[in-house]
């Protein structure tokens, strides 16, 4: 057993055995932080922490805090254990739709018809001043990308960061877009023997440019996301078992 196997059985293990102190709490913590954070989630880190491990929050007078950032921390504590369950299953259309429907459930936008929570959107909507696919377009781009994807034996990191363009090139949700893809990541990176990584909330800019500029420079978002699996290597080596 390799050390991504070990990391996989060690998250899964905890997360069974509702153990609060190791690898699948600081993930659990870290990546719902941070990747709502880069949505612009105002949820503190400490406010995250409480949530997963107490379900509630101590805030400070001052603080203001959105429901939906208290809805859509708690959907990803979730949707990340969704992702430890469906580990060894090869990416599928079904998935994709799962991680948005639980990550944006009982949310304000799932009140809105034309949201449509767990299904593809029903209006345009573009990614940093840029257009994205059609909505009558998008399930044939996500089964082609699929398609494309899977036709892979074995996935390199490159390969999962081209997929993660792509997906958030055809933008297939009205909102969730980027956080059902860093799941993926995720995700894909350990179910192909890849240390997976949390793209950090401070390094928004460097992630955004390495998404925009990917098809004329990858190493912007390559680099960027090698750095982030630095940090999380040396975090595995602190928790996990060897």
């Amino acid at each position: 057993m390799n050390a991504v196997q070990k990391l996989a059985k060690q998250l899964v293990e905890e997360r069974n055995h509702k153990y609060k102190n190791g690898i699948y709490c600081f993930t659990q913590v870290e990546m719902a932080y941070n990747s709502n954070r880069i949505e612009g989630s105002k949820l503190k880190k400490e406010h995250t922490e409480s949530l997963f491990s107490t379900k509630t929050i101590l805030v400070q007078k001052d603080d203001v805090i959105k429901s939906d950032d208290i809805i859509e921390t708690t959907n990803h504590f979730r949707a990340f254990d969704y992702l430890l369950d469906t580990l060894s299953d090869v990416l599928s259309e079904a998935m994709i739709k799962e991680f948005h429907r639980i990550l944006k459930t009982n949310t304000s936008d799932a009140d809105i018809e034309w949201f449509n929570v767990g299904e593809y959107k029903k209006v345009p909507n573009m990614v940093g001043g840029m257009e994205t696919t059609p909505p009558k377009e998008v399930a044939n781009a996500v089964r082609s990308l699929l398609k494309e994807y899977n036709s892979i034996e074995k996935h390199s990191f490159d390969d999962v960061l081209d997929f993660h363009v792509k997906f958030e090139k055809i933008h297939p949700f009205r909102d969730g877009n980027g956080r059902v893809g860093r799941l993926i990541m995720f995700k894909e990176c350990l179910r192909n023997d890849i240390v997976p990584f949390i793209n950090d909330a401070n390094h928004k800019e460097y992630y955004y440019r390495g998404l925009r500029e990917y098809f004329s420079e990858k190493g912007y978002l390559r680099d960027t996301c090698l750095s982030a699996q630095d940090k999380y290597k040396a975090y595995c080596e602190r928790y996990v078992k060897t």
